[in-house]
């Protein structure tokens, strides 16, 4: 259900976490890179290059979002289908990195003991993922799928300092834990609809029929919108965990 045009209808809005998180990571030689999550593969490339890496294999999940990653791939830059889950190295990485895509994983102490166990002995984790549960952007889809008899969608995102124990027990000597708000200047409180329809209600649109999510997506707008009120423009904020450890 993922559609690349409807996630980048907010392209650099996006893109600023992305940048913020590779701030954090320590420029070594020949890195070889994991990114889990790549999406269309644009940002794995920007990630390679600004890195300076020898190799980087981007994973995703959704065809739809590979299907525009041949236009950044090379012969150091190559992308897979895989499930983040049930993915296997056949070699230790420098960088294991994650852009928006964890949260979308349950268990986060297996999962990140799990990444962990890619990286070479002087590797680094780097992760960003959403952490926005209270807004009503996404509070109201909760409150509409239950009341339609759909199973709300429930983050596996852990409060920030829980992240920071998970790293620690880990073995990464030096971390940088931080929790973000973004401001986003959005033209009016509609485009958070259209915001989410590229991201978290994805998950409910996969889950329904096609007359199911319509209902859905009409009665979450009539809820959300009088929430939002009518500021143009809108400011959307939008929390995000980053984070970042190295052995």
């Amino acid at each position: 259900m993922w559609n690349p045009d409807q996630y980048e209808r907010f392209k650099a809005e996006r893109a600023q976490p992305f940048h913020d998180l590779v701030a954090l990571i320590e420029r070594r030689p020949r890195m070889h890179v994991a990114d889990f999550g790549c999406g269309t593969g644009e940002l794995t490339r920007i990630l390679h290059e600004t890195l300076g890496a020898t190799e980087t294999l981007g994973i995703d999940n959704s065809e739809t979002m590979l299907l525009k990653s041949s236009a950044f791939g090379s012969e150091a830059v190559r992308f897979a289908k895989g499930d983040i889950e049930a993915f296997a190295a056949d070699r230790p990485f420098d960088l294991v990195f994650s852009n928006a895509a964890l949260h979308w994983v349950g268990d986060h102490p297996t999962l990140f003991r799990k990444l962990a166990s890619f990286l070479a002995p002087d590797g680094q984790l780097a992760v960003q993922m959403p952490s926005n549960e209270d807004h009503a952007s996404h509070s109201v889809a909760r409150d509409v799928a239950r009341e339609l008899g759909h199973a709300p969608r429930i983050s596996s995102v852990l409060p920030v300092d829980g992240y920071a124990r998970i790293l620690h027990r880990l073995g990464f000597a030096r971390q940088h834990v931080k929790l973000q708000v973004y401001g986003h200047l959005l033209e009016e409180p509609r485009d958070v609809v259209e915001w989410v329809r590229g991201s978290l209600l994805t998950d409910y649109q996969q889950r329904m029929s096609d007359a199911e999510f319509t209902r859905f997506l009409d009665t979450y707008t009539q809820r959300l919108l009088p929430i939002l009120g009518d500021d143009r423009p809108y400011f959307y904020t939008y929390k995000r965990v980053l984070l970042w450890g190295s052995y």
